[in-house]
């Protein structure tokens, strides 16, 4: 399977968990900018932490930060960050195994809102799911606003990103996962079996999941909808499904 570990330009962690969940791991920092004049408990904390570790602290106005984050809410923190590093196939068999427990892997077939990636690995997190594998091309990829919308997420939940998604699938099936995907037809999700070692694949926000990769499930989920709209936001689907799966693997 091909990995990308490849250079990509830096990029800013934005807000205040964000930035003290990047202090907390590995992630490699260049400098912190803090909004002058701002005192708080939380930016404190943040800047302890940051001059424990050595870095770098400028003290800079509120109008750069904007520029900075792009007019995101900063909330006065913005951290300027080495690429952010994706994962090995294998650190998520890795992580599964030091929790002692079958791996339950997302697969996002063509994510492109950075919003919805990051509310993904949020929930993914929050529900103890062991990695997430997203496509190279025609997908978001790890960016800022990605990382502010997980709120620390992307820094605990490994993301593999993988130049052909479908002989992903098909490693992943060879390594004993049952594969599951999401359409308008097939089992009721709230009738899904998530024992053992699964994967759950959602597709695009627009048009779904590709025809290969539909090509490559085990058995289809469908959420059912009584209301005239008949689709959900990506993120709204996957927390669903998640949770179900969760509830499912802990028989809650």
């Amino acid at each position: 399977m091909n990995n990308s570990n490849e250079t990509q330009q830096p990029d800013f962690v934005i807000g205040r968990h964000p930035a003290m969940a990047s202090l907390q791991s590995d992630h490699s920092i260049n400098k912190v900018f803090i909004q002058e004049g701002l005192k708080s408990d939380g930016i404190g904390q943040i800047i302890a932490k940051a001059k424990k570790q050595g870095l770098v602290i400028q003290r800079v106005t509120k109008s750069k930060l904007d520029t900075l984050s792009n007019g995101q809410n900063h909330q006065g923190v913005v951290l300027a960050v080495a690429s952010f590093e994706y994962a090995e196939l294998d650190d998520i068999f890795k992580l599964a195994k030091a929790r002692e427990e079958e791996p339950f892997i997302l697969i996002l077939d063509g994510i492109e809102d950075p919003h919805n990636l990051g509310s993904i690995l949020r929930t993914a997190d929050a529900a103890g799911v062991h990695g997430v594998i997203i496509p190279k091309r025609r997908a978001v990829g790890l960016t800022s606003t990605v990382a502010k919308t997980s709120a620390g997420a992307i820094e605990r939940v490994p993301v593999v990103q993988v130049s052909n998604l479908v002989n992903a699938i098909k490693e992943l099936k060879e390594r004993g996962l049952w594969i599951f995907g999401t359409d308008m037809k097939g089992t009721d999700y709230r009738r899904w079996d998530a024992k053992g070692a699964v994967g759950l694949i959602i597709g695009n926000e627009g048009k779904g999941m590709a025809r290969l990769t539909k090509d490559n499930v085990d058995e289809m989920l469908t959420i059912p909808m009584v209301g005239e709209i008949q689709s959900l936001n990506a993120s709204v689907a996957a927390g669903l499904l998640i949770y179900q799966g969760y509830n499912s693997r802990h028989q809650l």
